[in-house]
């Protein structure tokens, strides 16, 4: 039930959404393959004030509601909007074949799209040429959600980068699957046995995390990133931008970034770019 403002309270401004940038595959929602260069609002294709979670991968975008909807819209040759068809949508488009199943979270990829619900279980759909779907034995795409069977602990957390993906659960385990980051770390390590979770095509645990307990999960192009109860920030795959605050190039399994490049504070809260990383303390700071 919304609460009705007091005569002495100002009535509040009405939330709009807008959107701008690249637009190749109509991105946008706007209706339109056209580079938008100033913030455009977009139209009401569900109660802006109502808006969950706004996220983008490649050529998609997707928008989860306070009920739950999901409405996503862009790039879908392979699916990765959920629809049961390949073609782009150039406005938000509600996904129906998760009607009745509340979403909680989603997480764009590159070409792909993973989904939390609300009951904690994860789909996926798109491309699967780099196992991201986690499905094993999967098909080369999907155009509808499936469920991630292998994930049998309820989720709380999800994230996907360039062609890999992550989940937390609700006992704080940490799963991988995808092969986006294999490559790098072979040519990075040369010699040395990649963790089978860099490699694996289904939800894999990432060793080297057992002594603590994740609450966040989140992936960039080529790295990943995991947060604790105990406000410490876990990250590993590639360091190329410096983004993992290592002088290793790669890092094959997780490493803890030092508190003291906190100001021995803990984290808690943590953002991920395609190639950088944001974290909050009880201060702001940024590593690029």
């Amino acid at each position: 039930m919304e609460r009705e403002p007091r005569a002495s309270e100002a009535a509040p401004e009405a939330a709009v959404l807008f959107a701008w940038g690249a637009n190749s595959y109509g991105q946008l929602g706007l209706g339109h393959k056209e580079d938008v260069l100033l913030p455009q609002q977009l139209n009401d294709f569900c109660k802006p004030e109502c808006v969950r979670r706004i996220t983008g991968g490649g050529g998609h975008s997707a928008i989860v509601t306070d009920e739950g909807g999901l409405f996503v819209c862009g790039l879908n040759k392979d699916g990765q909007l959920g629809l049961g068809h390949t073609e782009d949508v150039l406005y938000f488009t509600t996904c129906r074949s998760l009607l009745g199943c509340p979403v909680q979270q989603v997480a764009c990829g590159w070409d792909f799209t993973i989904i939390l619900t609300e009951n904690g279980q994860v789909l996926s759909c798109g491309s699967n040429s780099f196992g991201q779907l986690g499905v094993p034995h999967g098909p080369r795409r999907c155009v509808v959600p499936q469920a991630i069977e292998l994930l049998k602990e309820k989720v709380v957390c999800i994230a996907a980068g360039l062609r890999h993906a992550l989940a937390a659960t609700a006992s704080g385990i940490v799963f991988q699957w995808g092969t986006g980051l294999a490559s790098s770390g072979r040519r990075l390590c040369p010699g040395q046995t990649l963790p089978l979770f860099l490699t694996a095509k289904e939800p894999s645990r990432v060793t080297g995390l057992e002594n603590s307990k994740a609450t966040c999960v989140l992936a960039g192009s080529d790295h990943s990133a995991s947060l604790t109860d105990a406000g410490e920030l876990y990250v590993w795959g590639s360091n190329k931008h410096g983004q993992l605050a290592s002088l290793a190039a790669f890092l094959p399994l997780p490493q803890k970034i030092e508190a003291r490049c906190f100001q021995n504070e803990k984290v808690t809260s943590v953002w991920s770019g395609w190639t950088h990383l944001v974290a909050q303390t009880g201060l702001l700071w940024l590593r690029a």
